[in-house]
C-alpha cells in the first residue's frame, strides 16, 4: 500500500533534481518522456551512450511506496528504453538497476529511478578509472532527440 498523499510541491522541487526536471517540462532538454505514472529522463552524467533513467512521477525512495500501477508503468518504459536504445544504437547489452540508498550506490537516495544503460562487448571504463572523465561520441541534446522519437516509436505514441 502507497501514501499517495505525498505529491511533490515546488519545495521538493527545489531539492530533487527529478522532482524539477518533470515541473520544468518540455524546457528540460534531457526529459524525453512524460507518462502517467512515470519519466524517462537522460542521465546528466552518462555511463555510456543513451544512459537514461525511468523515475517514478511520485517522489517515493523505494519500490515498497509505489502503488501497482506505478511499478507497471516504469517497467513498460524500461521495456520500450530497452526497445528504443536497441533501435538507435545497437547495442550487446544492457545494464538495468536501481540503487535503493546511498549505501547501495543511489547518488539521489530520495527519489526512486531505474538506470538503463546500453553496453557492448569490450566497453570498460578504462577512461573513467584511468582519466578521471567519460568519452561519449555524441551531445546529450543530439541523444537527446534520438531517443525521444525512438520512444514514441516503441510506445506507438
Amino acid at each position: 500500500m502507497t501514501d499517495a498523499s505525498h505529491v511533490p510541491t515546488l519545495t521538493d522541487a527545489s531539492k530533487c533534481i527529478f522532482c524539477a526536471a518533470l515541473e520544468a517540462g518540455a524546457a528540460e532538454p534531457l526529459l524525453v518522456h512524460v507518462g502517467h505514472q512515470a519519466f524517462v529522463i537522460l542521465n546528466k552524467y552518462p555511463y555510456n551512450n543513451g544512459h537514461l533513467m525511468v523515475v517514478p512521477r511520485r517522489h517515493v525512495a523505494r519500490l515498497t511506496e509505489l502503488a501497482s500501477d506505478e511499478m507497471t508503468e516504469i517497467m513498460t518504459l524500461a521495456q520500450a528504453a530497452e526497445r528504443a536504445l536497441f533501435e538507435i544504437y545497437r547495442p550487446h547489452g544492457f545494464n538495468m538497476g536501481i540503487n535503493l540508498g546511498r549505501p547501495a550506490g543511489a547518488g539521489i537516495a530520495d527519489h526512486l529511478h531505474m538506470h538503463v544503460v546500453p553496453r557492448w562487448d569490450g566497453d570498460t571504463s578504462f577512461m573513467t578509472v584511468f582519466g578521471e572523465t567519460r568519452v561519449l561520441p555524441e551531445e546529450l541534446l543530439v541523444t537527446a532527440g534520438r531517443v525521444r522519437e525512438a520512444l514514441r516509436k516503441a510506445l506507438g505514441t
